[in-house]
């Protein structure tokens, strides 16, 4: 679904170029949930906006679904950022169906995805909420509905719950599951919490401190379905994540 060759992206400074991202090749299969963590400034949330087509690479070469990126929005995608994108003027329903009526779906198919949309989200009910009246994690939930109901095939997301304490954020990390195992999309993820990384990921990709290269490309073989509130407490999680923070550990101690 997803491939990276050599892929690198320097920024022009006052002294020069950064590297933000160095050398990264990686190859992602339909379907699979794959995290990306590192250290801070190591080019996470950049690598993610090349693969989306935000910014293009200084050099390498990004094909999602074999076609080359190339600074375009790959098709079918969807992008949760780090902030919620909702617009506070509309409610729960018109920011869900807002990407449904730009494509001009019909109004009958709108409200009957946006129905299902909201089950799925544990939503209804709130149909007619603004964003100001939710709770964090329900504008969370809302901006995840946003992408989703357009079915991409794709979706990427950039520290998604960061933000939110754990015990909601738990309790998304438990509806992502279920509407993932529902859809399929193929999901990449960014993400500073390696517990939440293990979590909900087939795979864990940990990149080096700047310039980045990949330092370890781990899969993670919890059987699904996972329950997040109890699988932190098996002995495989903790074999995962002893074996992730030896190498993700070290680049913290270089870089302090």
């Amino acid at each position: 679904m997803i491939e990276l060759k050599e892929v690198s992206k320097a920024y022009q400074t006052d002294k020069g170029h950064t590297w933000a991202v160095g050398s990264v090749s990686l190859a992602i299969e339909k379907g699979e949930f794959v995290s990306i963590v590192g250290p801070s400034g190591c080019g996470k949330s950049t690598l993610l906006n090349m693969i989306a087509g935000f910014l293009e690479p200084t050099s390498g070469s990004i094909r999602v679904a074999g076609r080359p990126v190339q600074g375009k929005l790959p098709a079918s995608l969807g992008y949760i950022f780090q902030k919620d994108t909702l617009l506070p003027w509309f409610t729960v329903y018109r920011n869900v169906a807002l990407g449904l009526r730009f494509h001009g779906v019909p109004e009958a198919q709108v409200r009957a995805r946006v129905t299902e949309l909201l089950e799925l989200g544990h939503l209804t009910g709130f149909e007619q909420a603004y964003p100001h009246e939710l709770s964090g994690g329900m504008r969370r939930r809302v901006a995840l509905l946003m992408s989703l109901a357009v079915e991409p095939s794709l979706l990427m997301l950039d520290e998604p719950f960061g933000a939110l304490d754990t015990h909601t954020k738990t309790h998304l990390h438990r509806e992502l599951m279920e509407i993932w195992s529902k859809l399929g999309q193929t999901v990449v993820m960014v993400t500073h919490d390696l517990d939440e990384a293990i979590t909900l990921s087939d795979r864990v990709i940990v990149l080096s401190s700047p310039p980045s290269q990949v330092l370890l490309d781990e899969y993670i073989d919890i059987p699904r379905p996972r329950d997040v509130f109890t699988v932190r407490e098996s002995p495989i999680f903790m074999k995962h994540f002893q074996s992730i923070w030896s190498v993700l550990g070290e680049q913290f101690r270089s870089a302090a």
